[in-house]
């Protein structure tokens, strides 16, 4: 199990730097667009965000810039679930993997980014997480805790040999990751129009991170009962 975290880790924290990377050169093609759309804002600022029809007036290729861009955050996504698949010995061991390279990756990026350009300035700067299949904004605050999140209860899972929950579990679950997502994306339609951020939808987000924790913290508790001893591997 040792082994399987170091793997783990040492994945989400190389899959951070790659990832920062990557933001930095995609900054230095859309920072001048953005500067010139937008004179008054701060270097590296990311809103008001460029418009499809503003990045084709800007060129061309740009277009084809984002499509491949949004496919990048696909195959980032594929990537974090193949490891876990490799390191996970069944479903929720897998399941738990995942959690806690996502959370690596994810304040991985941060941490070298900050080293890179210097950026975000603190942790209420505001960032566009992800385009699939809507703008995914909030401050940093946010996406930090939610990884943060993903790790500890990741963490516990593995060392449970992968938490087995019931349907009931996972539904809830479900439900307050569906919570977080709409926190983030509350806003899309502002965004996608060029406006600034309005106020973060913290309730939202914040009832999403607390539902999950109960259900997880109850699956958790109720491990011994009889439906959740099954032998290793008997999936």
């Amino acid at each position: 199990m040792r082994r399987i975290v170091a793997a783990l880790f040492l994945f989400g924290i190389s899959f951070g730097y790659v990832e920062a990377a990557v933001v930095v050169y995609l900054r230095a093609i859309y920072d001048p667009i953005r500067q010139h759309l937008h004179p008054d804002r701060k270097p590296h600022e990311l809103f008001p965000l460029i418009s499809p029809r503003q990045l084709a007036d800007a060129g061309p290729q740009n277009p084809r810039r984002l499509a491949i861009e949004i496919g990048r955050e696909a195959a980032t996504m594929a990537m974090l679930a193949g490891i876990a698949l490799a390191c996970g010995r069944t479903f929720y061991e897998s399941v738990a993997a995942f959690a806690v390279v996502f959370g690596v990756w994810d304040i991985s990026f941060y941490a070298f980014l900050k080293l890179m350009i210097q950026w975000p300035e603190s942790l209420g700067t505001w960032d566009i997480l992800f385009l699939i299949p809507l703008p995914w904004i909030g401050p940093v605050w946010a996406p930090v805790l939610v990884a943060s999140t993903m790790i500890v209860c990741g963490l516990v899972s593995l060392g449970c040999g992968g938490l087995r929950i019931t349907l009931r579990s996972w539904l809830g679950i479900l439900a307050g990751a569906l919570g977080i997502v709409l926190a983030f994306v509350w806003d899309f339609r502002n965004i996608a129009a060029g406006g600034m951020p309005n106020a973060f939808n913290w309730p939202l987000f914040v009832a999403g991170e607390t539902i999950g924790l109960i259900v997880f913290a109850a699956a958790l508790r109720n491990r011994e009962y009889p439906e959740f001893r099954k032998p290793r591997g008997s999936e």
